[in-house]
C-alpha cells in the first residue's frame, strides 16, 4: 500500500530557514518562566508575578509570530516547522515536535488562556507557587500538542493529568507490534499512524481503538465519563477553570483527531456510531442537568459537557464539515465559556457564593457586569454572529451528512442551551436587588482586560471564520483522506451548486 507520509508527515521545514528551533523555545519558555519565578524572593511576591506576566505574554506573541509562519497551501498538509532529535535511541523515543492545522490553534489558544487566567488570579493566596505551577502547566499544555513521538506526548499529557492506564498500554502495544514487524522500535506518530492504518485489523484495532479512546474520553470529558467534571470546576479557583475548560478538555478530543482514528481507521469508522450516541447523551444530558443546577458554576461546568458533545459529534460525523466544525468550537469554547468563568468568578469575588438566589438584581448595580455576562451568554449558546454558531452548525451539518438522525436529535442541545443559561441569566441579575446586591460594585479595568479580548475573538470568528477555516481544512482533508484509503468508508461528497445562467444568457436562449 502506498505510504501517506505525503499527505501525514512534514512538509520543509520553516525551522531550518529560521535557524531557530522555534517549537522547542515555545514549550520551553513558560517553563524557564517558572523557574526564574522560583528563585524570586518569596517576600516579595509581586516580582514572582511580573515573571508571570512577562513570560505568559511572551509566549503568547511566539505563538502569533507561529500563525504567522503557517503555510496555508491546502496542497500541503502535514506537519510544519518539523524538530526531530534522537533521545533515548535504544527505546526508539525521539524529540520530535511539529504543528498542523489540527493542533496549531490549540497552541494559540493555550498561549491566550494563561496570561489572561493569571492576570484574573490578582488576588489569589501564595501568588508565587501559584505563577509556578500555571506556568509549569502551560508548558505542558505547549508540549501536548506539538509532541509527534507517542511516548513524548505521553510524558506531556501526564504531566498534565492523572496517570492513564489505557492510554499508555495502547501507545505501548502500538510501538511493539511494529517493532516486530519491521525490527524497528520507534514511537514516531507519522511512522505508526502509515503502519497501523496498513497492518492493524479487526478486533485487535478495536481494542486498542478502544485503549486509546477510554483514557481521551475520560479527559473529553465524554458521557458517562463525565462526572468528574462539575466537581472540578467547583472546587478549582478562577483561573484553574478557565484553562481547564478552555483548554485542557480539548487533549481528548486532539487525542482522537491525532491518534485513535488516524491509527485505527475502519475501527473508528466501525465505533463511529457508539461515539455518536455518546456524544449526542452528552449533548442533552449536560443541558437537562445544567438547567436543574441552583450554582452558576456548575451550570456553566456542565454545559461544556454539552458542548464538547458537540466536538465529538463533528469528529465521528467524519465529514470535512464535521471535522473543521469540531475543531472550530474547540476554538470557540476555550472563548466563550472562558469568558463565562471569568465573569462567575468575579461575581463570586464580589458576593463569596455560586448560589443563583443570592445575586438577584445585580445587573441593576453593576450594569456593565451583566451587560458583558448577557454577551458572553449569547456567545455560548451560539448566537449567530459569534464563533459558537459556526462550529456547532458545521459539527450538526457534517453529522447530517452521514447520521442523520444524530444530527436532529443533537439540534435539540442548541435550544436547551439557551433555555438553561438565559433561564441562568434572568434568576441572577434581574429583578430588584435585595440589601447585600445593592453594595455590589461593578466591573473595573483590570477584569474587563480579561474578558472583552476573548468575547471580542468570538465575535470576529463570528462573522469572518475563514483563518481559521483555511489553515484547518488541509489537515482536515488529509485525514479524511487517510481513513477512506485504509477503510471501506466513504466521506459523502457535497453537490456542487448548478450554474445560474445570466440574464443574457437567458435572453439568448
Amino acid at each position: 500500500m502506498p505510504a501517506l507520509l505525503g499527505e501525514l508527515v512534514p512538509i520543509a521545514s520553516t525551522s531550518s530557514k529560521l535557524g531557530f528551533p522555534l517549537l522547542t523555545f515555545l514549550v520551553f519558555l513558560p517553563a524557564f518562566g517558572a523557574v526564574v519565578a522560583m528563585l524570586t524572593p518569596t517576600r516579595r511576591p509581586e516580582l514572582a508575578r511580573v515573571v508571570a506576566y512577562v513570560t505568559s505574554v511572551t509566549t503568547f506573541g511566539v505563538s502569533v509570530f507561529l500563525l504567522t509562519q503557517f503555510d496555508t497551501n491546502p496542497l500541503k498538509p502535514g506537519y510544519q516547522l518539523l524538530e526531530d532529535h534522537s533521545w533515548i535511541g535504544a527505546l526508539g523515543i525521539r524529540w520530535t515536535l511539529g504543528v498542523d492545522g489540527i493542533s496549531l490553534f490549540m497552541i494559540a489558544l493555550s498561549a491566550l488562556l494563561f496570561p489572561i487566567a493569571i492576570l484574573a488570579s490578582a488576588k489569589i493566596d501564595k501568588p508565587k507557587s501559584f505563577v509556578v505551577w500555571m506556568l509549569l502547566l502551560e508548558s505542558a499544555m505547549l508540549g501536548v500538542f506539538l509532541a509527534l513521538d507517542a511516548v513524548l506526548f505521553f510524558i506531556f499529557f501526564e504531566f498534565v493529568l492523572v496517570p492513564m492506564y489505557f492510554l499508555f498500554a495502547g501507545i505501548l502495544s502500538v510501538g511493539f507490534m511494529h517493532q516486530h514487524s519491521t525490527h524497528v522500535l520507534t514511537f514516531d506518530v507519522p511512522v505508526l499512524t502509515d503502519w497501523a492504518a496498513a497492518h492493524i485489523h479487526g478486533g485487535t484495532a478495536k481494542l486498542l481503538f478502544l485503549a486509546f479512546g477510554v483514557g481521551f474520553a475520560v479527559k473529553v470529558p465524554l458521557f458517562p465519563f463525565h462526572t468528574w467534571l462539575p466537581d472540578a470546576h467547583t472546587d478549582a479557583p478562577t483561573a484553574g477553570s478557565v484553562v481547564l475548560a478552555g483548554v485542557m478538555l480539548k487533549i481528548g478530543a486532539y487525542g482522537f483527531l491525532r491518534f485513535a482514528i488516524p491509527f485505527f481507521p475502519q475501527a473508528a469508522v466501525d465505533l463511529a456510531p457508539l461515539l455518536l450516541v455518546l456524544a449526542v447523551i452528552g449533548i442533552t444530558y449536560g443541558a437537562i442537568v445544567a438547567a436543574m443546577q441552583p450554582n452558576l458554576k456548575r451550570i456553566v461546568a456542565y454545559s461544556s459537557v454539552a458542548h464538547l458533545g458537540f466536538v465529538v459529534l463533528g469528529i465521528f460525523a467524519l465529514t470535512t464539515q464535521g471535522l473543521s466544525g469540531g475543531l472550530f468550537t474547540m476554538l470557540s469554547h476555550g472563548l466563550t465559556t472562558g469568558a463565562l468563568f471569568l465573569l462567575v468568578g468575579m461575581l463570586y469575588d464580589r458576593r463569596h457564593t455560586y448560589e443563583l438566589k443570592n445575586f438577584r438584581g445585580v445587573w441593576k448595580v453593576a450594569p456593565i457586569f451583566g451587560g458583558l455576562f448577557v454577551v458572553a451568554t449569547f456567545a455560548s449558546i451560539g448566537l449567530p454572529g459569534f464563533s459558537g454558531f459556526v462550529g456547532e452548525f458545521l459539527s450538526l451539518l457534517g453529522a447530517f451528512l452521514t447520521s442523520r438522525w444524530y444530527a436532529v436529535v443533537a439540534a435539540t442541545g442548541v435550544i436547551l442551551a439557551a433555555l438553561y443559561l438565559l433561564w441562568a441569566v434572568q434568576r441572577a441579575f434581574t429583578g430588584e436587588p435585595d440589601d447585600e446586591n445593592r453594595a455590589t460594585p461593578d466591573i473595573g479595568i483590570r477584569e474587563v482586560v480579561t474578558v472583552v479580548p476573548l468575547l471580542g475573538l468570538s465575535l470576529f470568528l463570528g462573522f469572518y471564520p475563514k483563518p481559521v477555516l483555511d489553515r484547518v481544512q488541509p489537515s482536515v482533508n488529509a485525514l479524511i483522506r487517510h481513513v477512506e484509503l485504509n477503510s471501506n468508508y466513504k466521506a459523502p461528497s457535497v453537490p456542487a451548486p448548478a450554474p445560474v445562467a445570466t440574464q443574457n444568457e437567458g435572453a439568448g436562449k
